[in-house]
């Protein structure tokens, strides 16, 4: 499939692996995808962001819930405000259904850890054709919303909490 990938902090559009539905994910079909602030920074930035995570990090012993770091010099496809049509169901999956239009919280979860969707080696972001998500991360688009504006539920709640939190 074919997608702008990052790789050793630039952009390209390249084909990369298809991705594969594991228990509880749906493989999806990108219907739209907003070019985020954060996906601009790290393209430029992204060197010094992931050292400063590797400092944050260093003195947290690691877990299952510990984030997985991608690999700059291996391909990243970012892209974490998306709206997906659901297209295959991995084992487990009982509440999404072919067809299914979805957003997701922009992470998943493996026998690894856990994966920021769009910043992960492993699972690509919705600058690409497809992409896996979590069911349980997942959210019905309700009503016939278009997908350009499903796409900015993300940015959208960044924009409601920083409201929420000046209260």
């Amino acid at each position: 499939m074919r997608a702008a990938v990052m790789r050793d902090w630039s952009l390209r559009v390249d084909d990369i692996a298809e991705p594969v539905a594991g228990a509880g994910q749906v493989l999806t079909k990108v219907l739209a995808c907003g070019i985020c602030g954060s996906d601009l920074h790290m393209l430029v930035h992204g060197e010094e962001s992931r050292r400063l995570s590797a400092e944050m990090s260093a003195d947290q012993p690691p877990s299952a819930l510990s984030p997985i770091m991608f690999e700059p010099h291996i391909d990243t496809v970012m892209g974490h405000e998306f709206c997906c049509e659901v297209l295959d169901l991995g084992p487990g999956v009982s509440n999404l259904k072919q067809g299914d239009i979805i957003v997701s919280f922009p992470v998943t979860f493996d026998e690894q850890g856990v994966h920021g969707v769009g910043f992960s080696n492993k699972y690509p972001g919705g600058y690409s054709q497809r992409l896996v998500v979590n069911e349980m991360m997942s959210i019905k688009v309700p009503n016939g919303l278009l997908p350009e504006l499903a796409a900015l539920t993300e940015p959208l709640a960044v924009g409601v909490h920083a409201v929420e939190k000046s209260r």
